[in-house]
């Protein structure tokens, strides 16, 4: 089944946004009830590596886990020692004070410190080292956390912007590649008109391609 188009659906917006709030709860629910995550997180993360679009990439932005989401930190340390460039975010605010992504270019995993969020993140007093900023429009590829997910790449965040707006920044052929547990699948996500889908969602079952932006 598609995903649900928030436009044109008969519903009125408070509606919409509570059946919208529910189904971020229980796609929660499922995440943080994922058994073995270390396991599961790394049979996911492999398969995503395996990706002809992943191994084209040569600047590549990778989230890190926080709290249940599935695991990438395990995997980061190798990563840069394979020859693309890896970079992480950092939560930030723009001109206008609307949530933002930073990006900075990451050379050892020791560098990260807790930032906000309890996030491992860049030390703030180094954001904007010239050669650690990256500017959206250099990344090939991100690797996208979420909290809920459709096979067909619709996606569901924490509602805070910050991945919508940086998607909205990328090249059009940057590839956007979800990262989640098969539990975190829904068959009718609810989306809105200007939500950006996913290239692939990857899973420990499956890479499931998406519609994408095309």
């Amino acid at each position: 089944m598609e995903p649900a188009d928030l436009k044109g659906s008969g519903l009125d917006l408070a509606d919409l946004a509570e059946r919208k709030q529910a189904m971020r709860r229980t796609a929660y629910d499922a995440r943080n009830a994922q058994e073995e995550k270390d396991r599961i997180s790394a049979l996911a993360v492999h398969r995503l590596l395996e990706l002809p679009d992943y191994q084209r990439a040569r600047t590549v932005m990778w989230y890190i886990d926080c709290r249940s989401e599935l695991r990438t930190r395990q995997a980061l340390t190798g990563l840069l020692t394979g020859g693309q460039t890896i970079v992480v975010p950092y939560c930030t605010v723009d001109e206008q004070g609307q949530n933002k992504l930073g990006l900075w270019r990451l050379e050892q995993f020791e560098d990260l410190v807790l930032g906000k969020w309890k996030i491992l993140e860049p030390p703030q007093d180094r954001w904007l080292e010239p050669d650690r900023v990256v500017r959206p429009e250099e990344l090939d590829a991100v690797v996208v956390p979420g909290v809920g997910f459709s096979r067909t790449g619709a996606r569901m965040g924490n509602g805070q912007g910050y991945y919508d707006r940086l998607l909205d920044q990328v090249r059009r052929d940057c590839c956007l590649l979800a990262l989640c547990y098969e539990s975190q699948l829904f068959e009718n996500l609810l989306v809105g008109p200007h939500d950006v889908f996913m290239d692939w969602v990857v899973t420990e079952q499956a890479a499931y391609r998406g519609r994408s932006r095309g």
